[in-house]
């Protein structure tokens, strides 16, 4: 059994036998910088829904409630411990230096919308809530975009758990496919960013002959 394989067989089993108290508290370290994937989490919460033995409504409260408590926590690492943290501790959660430098770069370029958009990102979630603390981001604006960005998330995937209760196993191959998917699109765009900046400084620097006149 994989690390992934054994962290979703242990995270279905804590929501089967703690119920609505398991889904926070899975929540709680997939907003952290655990390796926890709530596209593992959400829909084995939804097909217990389908079976009647869990209620939609509080497993989105509950997950969402573990959401905004990891991420507060991330944030006041951020802003108390930032960079040297990820950098000593990282590596004990398969997480390190490189995916913090992506995460800030992220979160510099979209700015505090990017708390709200990286709830749908894998590995950006994990981390996001470090550099909004670093920079001191408005401490309600980040709670606002996280419970909005958690709230829909995890709606979302208890809801497509709930639809495929029969196909848990296929399940698990589609959302590695879409988390796949999510990153290379991600790559192109961040290749074809770096294709037009460079595109751009090209255009800006004048023709040799120009430069022979001017000397």
């Amino acid at each position: 059994m994989g690390l992934t394989e054994f962290i979703i067989h242990y995270a279905t089993l804590i929501i089967e036998k703690t119920s609505y108290f398991g889904v926070g508290i899975l929540m709680v370290m997939e907003s952290m910088v655990f390796p926890v994937p709530s596209e593992a989490v959400m829909p084995f919460a939804g097909f217990l829904w389908s079976d009647g033995k869990l209620n939609f409504w509080l497993i989105v409260i509950f997950s969402t409630l573990g959401s905004i408590i990891g991420s507060l926590a991330s944030y006041y690492i951020g802003k108390y411990g930032g960079r040297p943290f990820v950098k000593k501790f990282g590596k004990y959660f398969l997480l390190n230096e490189h995916h913090l430098d992506k995460t800030e770069a992220f979160f510099k370029r979209n700015g505090d919308k990017t708390i709200f958009i990286s709830r749908f990102i894998p590995v950006v979630r994990h981390l996001i809530s470090i550099p909004a603390g670093v920079g001191e981001m408005n401490l309600g604006k980040f709670v606002i975009y996280t419970v909005t960005g958690a709230a829909i998330w995890n709606s979302l995937l208890t809801y497509v758990g709930f639809l495929l209760k029969q196909n848990w196993e296929n399940l698990r191959k589609y959302t590695e496919i879409v988390d796949y998917l999510i990153v290379v699109v991600i790559i192109v765009g961040v290749v074809y960013l770096i294709y037009k900046k460079k595109k751009q400084l090209k255009a800006s620097v004048p023709p040799a002959d120009e430069i022979n006149k001017i000397l």
